[in-house]
């Protein structure tokens, strides 16, 4: 029970409230689009401007991140120089690992070239750090090449066309790809495209399928990358198929490196230090230890792990089987044989020894 009185000014007030942010907003896009004209009068100017700003602020990143954690200069050598290309760095850093550490990184350096040490394969336990060795060692080399300083006490390279990597698992389940599939591929483009220019990073290549398939397949690469004649490019190879490292004997340019291991206190510490030589073992049990496995579960591995096959280790080649404790110390009796230098009755006493062994009559 009410009326309102109202005055013609008023209603234009009120309508003009009413409509203010739609007015605003109006103004505000026309306002835009008088900027934009004349922004588009001036667009090459702009556009060198803006090229020239983001080169500038490219350069001062690189620059603070160089003087802040100690980059070097690298020494970017001619193609050719000394013979072939070559890959040297003295305390490499992984860049982003050593931002996330509590602990000071633990450096090291590698040697690639063409004619003597063209090939390093890389053995060591899961968590040891290979994977970070070959991608340090990658990222160092994209950062000298871009004409940035580098995390390592010294660099020198043959310029690189382009960097190849096979590390890591992923498939594509939408397209019926399977991890292994995938890492075959991806492995297949590395080998058809390579040049002797070329950096190579192998993570691990045949662990996705059965054990004796993947070492076979492993060792075909590892051959295929030395002894191509029209190849020969700078490869890290990382691997847990200790039976690759035998081929060092038989392949001049492939050189066994190791990540560190040791022991302390009834468990393992990685030191992530890379040395020459193979590694000892591959601690899978120690590492799931470390993984939280339960104790019952730790123990029964290790049980089986004196149980279980190894593999038959006899010159430049490998075989997996499934022999007994006493098959496999039979072969090492037939191994240490001389048959040149035995009498009758020695052969005639081993071959009783051997028949025992294998759980046999002996007499």
């Amino acid at each position: 029970n009410a009326e309102r009185f109202i005055i013609p000014e008023l209603k234009e007030h009120e309508a003009m409230i009413a409509h203010a942010q739609a007015r605003i907003e109006e103004l505000e896009a026309t306002l835009f689009r008088q900027i934009l004209e004349e922004v588009a009068t001036a667009r090459e100017a702009v556009l060198v401007l803006a090229h020239a700003l983001a080169e500038i602020d490219l350069h001062a990143a690189l620059a603070e991140v160089a003087e802040r954690y100690g980059y070097t200069r690298p020494r970017i050598l001619p193609p050719g120089a000394g013979g072939g290309a070559i890959l040297e760095v003295r305390a490499g850093r992984h860049p982003v690992v050593e931002r996330n550490l509590a602990e000071p990184f633990e450096p090291n350096d590698l040697f690639l070239d063409t004619t003597e040490t063209q090939i390093i394969l890389l053995t060591g336990p899961n968590m040891a750090g290979k994977s970070t060795y070959l991608r340090q060692n990658a990222l160092i080399v994209l950062l000298a090449q871009i004409g940035s300083f580098v995390p390592a006490a010294s660099v020198a390279l043959s310029p690189v066309d382009r960097i190849f990597t096979r590390v890591g698992l992923h498939d594509d389940v939408s397209r019926g790809v399977s991890t292994f599939l995938a890492e075959m591929r991806e492995t297949a483009e590395i080998l058809h495209q390579a040049t002797p220019a070329s950096l190579i990073l192998l993570d691990e290549v045949g662990r996705g399928t059965a054990t004796r398939d993947g070492c076979a397949i492993a060792q075909a690469v590892v051959e295929f990358l030395h002894n191509h004649p029209a190849l020969r490019a700078r490869t890290l190879f990382a691997t847990h198929f200790h039976e690759l490292t035998r081929k060092a004997a038989h392949l001049p340019r492939l050189k066994n490196f190791h990540v560190t291991v040791e022991r302390r206190g009834g468990g393992i510490v990685f030191p992530h230090r890379v040395e020459a030589g193979c590694a000892g073992a591959s601690y899978g049990i120690d590492v799931a230890g470390l993984a939280g496995f339960p104790k019952p579960v730790l123990e029964r591995a290790s049980a089986l792990l004196d149980e279980l096959p190894l593999p038959l280790a006899s010159e430049g080649r490998s075989s997996y089987g499934t022999l007994s404790e006493g098959e496999r110390r039979a072969l090492e009796v037939l191994r240490s044989l001389d048959p040149d230098t035995m009498r009758p009755i020695e052969a005639l006493g081993k071959i009783y020894e051997l028949l025992a062994l294998l759980g046999g009559k002996t007499s």
